[in-house]
């Protein structure tokens, strides 16, 4: 593939993001696609201070200043991963992306549609992006069945139903809703048969 292509896994906290891609990446692998498979936040230096804010015990800084670490570590992520992988013909496959920040940091008070242009004027725009769908009160259920505390603000409920809201208002011919409550396998199962139907229209 001359231009690569690039996936975006999305939704709210617990909708089984990271489980989704490793599946995803795995599969398409063993189609004979050569597969980047990432995150944000990356493990640059930006993102590493992203990492250690979001687990500390408050949740202190502007959303404001959220934005600029996540762009910061989003810019790097671009430079030095995303496009030299696209530009090498490989598909890539991204927990999370700019569209995280557009539903985060926009629920917090600032504008999606600034973030989304701002975002769209350095990033890569996605090939296809999946929104995986899931009630806000299974969301935290699952967070909490794995041990996971609510982190401060940004897995309390009000706040992540004010994120699932800006996702539902992205819309696009990219964008695929997949429901998130089956178990894994069915998810994959849906997600793996319209990324291989996008990635033959693309060839």
């Amino acid at each position: 593939m001359a231009n690569g292509f690039l996936l975006a896994l999305e939704g709210v906290d617990g909708s089984g993001k990271s489980t989704q891609a490793k599946l995803l990446a795995d599969s398409l692998e063993k189609d004979g696609h050569q597969v980047v498979l990432t995150r944000e936040p990356t493990n640059g230096p930006a993102g590493q201070k992203l990492q250690s804010y979001l687990l500390g015990p408050s949740r202190h800084l502007t959303p404001e200043e959220e934005l600029e670490l996540f762009t910061a570590d989003r810019r790097e992520h671009v430079a030095q991963l995303i496009k030299p992988s696209l530009g090498r013909g490989k598909i890539v496959i991204t927990d999370r992306y700019y569209y995280s920040s557009v539903a985060y940091q926009g629920a917090l008070g600032l504008n999606p549609a600034d973030i989304l242009a701002a975002n769209e004027a350095f990033a890569p725009r996605p090939d296809l992006i999946f929104i995986l769908t899931l009630p806000v009160p299974e969301a935290l259920a699952r967070l909490a069945k794995k041990g996971k505390e609510a982190r401060q603000l940004s897995e309390s409920c009000h706040y992540l139903r004010q994120v699932a809201a800006i996702y539902a208002g992205l819309t696009g011919p990219r964008f695929r809703r997949v429901d998130a409550s089956p178990p894994p396998l069915e998810v994959h199962s849906l997600i793996l048969e319209a990324a291989r139907k996008a990635l033959k229209e693309a060839a």
